[in-house]
């Protein structure tokens, strides 16, 4: 992989469409948000907010200039723009001291001038000699009085400052019907507005700074392979049926919660093999497929190493799928757990722990010794399989002995598949150790679970050492996302042919019959 394409891998973007699938996932929330804003609001407008009345007088400009009683004459637009700049020359003379404090001696208000100024406003009638005077208080006989006295002082203070001029009230003040602030529906809809804003910012922030893979665009973001499957999530099996299967949703869970689930993960048994569900059998069908194809040479023997970002994606589990997947096509499949910090294999496939690999690595068990048959079903010998043993001081010395390579060598000429369940590489260097003897590696990538920063430096590590990556899968996938809830197969299908698939089950699970045991001994 060159320069550019490993400088990709190392910047996460900021994906738009994820905030957007983000911020439509929580439309729900965004609703309740904004319907509790929008609730809230109009609460407290009608209990906290004093309502405001505003009561208006209105004045025409009268200049005495223009000549009176001579229909000959008329009124130039000189004269016009000369009546209009006297608006603001009245406006001024009416917010003086003496004007207001005129006013309040006349209706006996007990106000200050300033109390009084911060009450009135006053604005030209869309730029004519019309000029209009509004007062707002909270008692509407009270804005009716003062707006009414100031059509009676203020024409008179005019006349005595400015002569030949003078204002006449074209409409007087009237007692308000109805508060002219505040507005309750305006109110309300800023509150939902806001609301809705609010908690999108929110959505969209997280969304920003949460680098958990979500869906399988994060995948392919992180690194330049192609997703070879889903894996539906089987962590959750209700009503007791093998069958059943849901996801634990898109939203973040807590730290707990994630480690009670990759437990779960690790230990259950009814998740493999025979016993898992039609869509997770048909994806480990097509990861089966897609590897068979990624492999020129279909006569020699392939090594395929499985590892994740990190622990508790589910890597062992898809190594043994993967192994009964392959088996199932009359191919010789050996399973070898190189995971020798926390090996998994021997409890999930009920085998005996030792002797295992670090046992013949260190010269204490033969090979044949340690290579044991993994059977689901009574009597029924499905793949071989070779346990981790005990716990080393030094796996990663083990993994990378010539003794490994040697026994590697020897497999090949006996198995069509080995398949190596390697530690992942993003908490310990032992995967690779053993990598590049591998033909191919396939990356374990767990939804909501690993995180993009961690996906991509895994990557990297293996294109360091120069270790070929097949591809991903994507595991534990939710049952409404990627391609198993998209159109004809959701609907029909899969409805159809899981019911095939749980009769057939049932048919060959009471005929079990004693099966030959297709592997050759080593």
């Amino acid at each position: 992989m060159n320069e550019k394409e490993i400088q990709k891998n190392e910047d996460i973007e900021i994906n738009l469409g994820r905030i957007v699938r983000a911020i439509a996932a929580k439309a729900w929330l965004v609703t309740i948000v904004a319907v509790l804003c929008a609730v809230l609001t109009f609460v407290g407008t009608f209990f906290l907010i004093r309502p405001q009345y505003t009561s208006s007088a209105m004045f025409y400009v009268n200049n005495n200039a223009f000549p009176g009683g001579d229909a000959s004459h008329s009124i130039s637009s000189g004269d016009l723009t000369t009546s209009r700049n006297l608006v603001d020359s009245y406006i001024v003379i009416l917010y003086t001291r003496e004007t207001l404090n005129d006013v309040i001696d006349y209706v006996g208000a007990n106000l200050t001038y300033s109390e009084l100024r911060e009450m009135i406003s006053s604005q030209a009638v869309n730029e004519t000699e019309i000029f209009e005077v509004a007062v707002t208080s909270t008692n509407a006989q009270d804005a009716e009085r003062l707006a009414n006295a100031i059509a009676y002082i203020l024409p008179k203070r005019i006349s005595t400052i400015l002569e030949g001029t003078s204002a006449k009230v074209v409409d007087e003040a009237v007692v308000p019907s109805r508060p002219s602030s505040p507005s309750y529906s305006a109110n309300t809809v800023i509150g939902f507005l806001l609301g809705a804003m609010v908690t999108i910012g929110i959505i969209a922030v997280r969304e920003i700074f949460d680098v958990t893979i979500r869906s399988e665009e994060d995948v392919t973001q992180c690194c330049n392979y192609p997703i070879l499957t889903l894996v539906p999530d089987m962590t959750v099996s209700g009503k007791g049926s093998p069958y059943y299967y849901r996801s634990y949703g898109s939203s973040n869970k807590k730290k707990v919660a994630y480690e009670a689930a990759s437990r779960d993960l690790e230990e259950r048994t009814d998740i493999m093999g025979p016993n898992i569900g039609f869509a997770a059998s048909e994806a480990y069908k097509l990861l089966r497929t897609k590897i068979q194809f990624s492999f020129a040479d279909d006569n020699a023997c392939h090594v395929i190493g499985l590892s994740s970002a990190l622990s508790g994606e589910g890597k062992s589990l898809t190594a043994v799928n993967l192994a009964y997947t392959l088996s199932e096509l009359n191919k010789k499949v050996l399973l070898i757990d190189c995971d020798m910090r926390l090996p998994t294999l021997a409890k999930k496939l009920q085998v005996r722990k030792n002797p295992g690999l670090s046992s013949f690595l260190t010269g204490q068990s033969l090979l044949t010794e340690v290579i044991q048959c993994c059977n689901f079903r009574e009597r029924e010998k499905v793949f071989h399989v070779i346990v981790a043993g005990q716990t080393p001081p030094n796996p990663v010395e083990l993994l990378s002995s010539a003794r490994m390579k040697q026994v590697l060598e020897k497999l090949r000429s006996v198995y069509d598949y080995v398949i190596l369940d390697l530690p992942p590489v993003g908490e310990v260097t032992d995967a690779m150790a053993v990598a590049n003897e591998t033909d191919g590696i396939l990356l374990v990538v767990r939804q909501n679970y690993c995180d993009r920063v961690a996906l991509a430096d895994a990557a990297r590590q293996f294109q360091f050492i120069r270790a070929k990556i097949i591809g991903t899968v994507f595991n534990c996938t939710s049952e409404h996302s990627g391609s198993y809830s998209k159109g004809y197969y959701k609907r029909y299908y899969r409805r159809y042919y899981s019911r095939y698939r749980k009769s057939n089950y049932e048919t060959n699970d009471r005929s079990a019959a004693q099966p030959e045991d297709k592997h050759s001994k080593v």
